[in-house]
């Protein structure tokens, strides 16, 4: 039999009112606490980042080809390009491309008898896939278009609609700017459908329509459009896939990820990482603190148990595994009560949503997301046990500076 499991087990499952007792008991309770926020942190900031990312890549892809204007803001009026079925072959046969669509963008004015609204027109194609943004679609539908003429249909955000007191199947009055010397051309459409991103970024400025009508407008062929933009299977691989798209692409043409089209939103997703990482130090660092400070009570509560051991022979490395293990079987305990809890609440959150944010419009949703990654929660275990075993040696080391013939006189 190993004594020193063996009397480690008895003490930390000891049943008898005690002291040491409510101790082990908030030593393990800590440690749940701990688990649990580190395991909830991390699939919060995940979700979160994940959830935000893809709401900007389903509106407009993960990449985007248009002509290469080295000054030209991100956010404007695209100098058309000729549409080219063979880079379009080429582009499908980078590995991770999952689509390309064409497009073409234009200012506007929304007009009504009350108000007016500003507005970058965005013309898409009948081979355009709607499918990525079904999630912000709340009212009417998307555009249908027709092989015989543009269509006069649009598709405005909430913010819009509620700006100009608009609803689905109302006809609105928009106004296209032509140039600095041309009156802007009046047109009537009828608006099909509402969405709602929760994104200022997109809210406040597009409306979503034909490319053909933009092409009428600019004076362009059915040739000409104002640029792709691509869908990849993984948005880990935009950076890769950006360079070699940029290697096959004509010289007048240029490629950008959308993390340098919109680099403001990003570095606010990275520095959820900050955050986090400060969360995670924090209960680490109170699961130590917490373990030391229970084994040191219980090294003093059991000063003459320590005095009789020595006395009948246990050497220091006996008694000091003693304890050793007692925070181990503690560490374990918790560890498994904090996975249970933050696993628990993760899926339930996954399930009900019962958890939102006090304000949608400045978290960019409203329930918060999560996403649970099975390799960070095994890293969190790990990482936990093995801080906490190492942790442990500091307060064991007490026992063996104990005197059996100063302990067994203790009171």
């Amino acid at each position: 039999m190993n004594i020193a499991s063996f009397i480690a087990r008895r003490i930390a499952f000891n049943r008898e009112r005690s002291f040491s007792r409510f101790i082990i008991r908030l030593a393990i309770a800590a440690t749940a606490i701990s688990v649990a926020v580190m395991i909830m942190t991390l699939a919060f900031v995940n979700g979160f980042q994940e959830a935000v990312s893809q709401k900007i890549f389903s509106f407009w892809g993960h990449l985007r080809v248009q002509h290469y204007e080295q000054y030209k803001a991100a956010i404007a009026e695209e100098s058309p390009i000729l549409k080219n079925d063979t880079i379009v072959s080429e582009l499908y046969k980078i590995e991770g491309v999952k689509q390309v669509q064409s497009f073409a963008t234009k200012y506007a004015i929304l007009k009504t008898p009350e108000s007016i609204e500003g507005v970058l027109f965005k013309g898409v194609g009948n081979e355009y896939d709607f499918s990525s943004m079904r999630q912000f679609l709340t009212a009417g539908r998307w555009v249908k278009f027709n092989d015989s003429s543009y269509s006069r249909e649009i598709v405005i955000s909430e913010y819009t609609a509620k700006q100009l007191q608009l609803k689905v199947n109302d006809r609105v009055l928009i106004y296209f700017f032509k140039g600095e010397d041309q009156k802007p051309r009046p047109d009537k459409l009828t608006i099909v459908g509402l969405y709602k991103t929760n994104m200022e970024e997109y809210d406040k400025l597009y409306a979503i329509g034909d490319l053909t009508l933009v092409q009428r407008l600019n004076g362009w062929d059915g040739g000409e459009i104002g640029g792709y933009e691509i869908f990849l299977k993984d948005y880990h691989a935009m950076d890769r896939v950006n360079n070699e798209i940029f290697e096959a692409l004509p010289s007048e043409w240029g490629s950008k990820t959308i993390r340098d089209i919109y680099p403001n939103i990003f570095d606010w997703l990275q520095l959820q990482d900050v955050n986090r990482d400060v969360v995670l130090g924090v209960m680490i660092i109170i699961a130590i603190i917490n373990l030391i400070t229970c084994l040191i009570i219980m090294v003093l509560e059991r000063t003459r148990m320590i005095g009789v051991l020595k006395a009948v022979g246990a050497t220091d490395w006996t008694v000091q595994k003693i304890f050793t293990m007692q925070g181990v079987i503690i560490t374990a305990v918790g560890i498994f009560l904090g996975l249970v809890i933050g696993l628990g609440i993760c899926v339930l959150q996954q399930k009900t949503g019962f958890l939102t944010f006090w304000d949608e419009n400045a978290y960019y949703m409203l329930v918060v997301p999560v996403k649970i990654i099975w390799w960070q929660v095994l890293l969190v275990v790990a990482g936990t046990l093995l801080v906490c075993t190492l942790t442990l040696l500091i307060p064991s080391l007490v026992s063996r500076r104990i005197q059996p013939a100063k302990a067994v006189q203790f009171r």
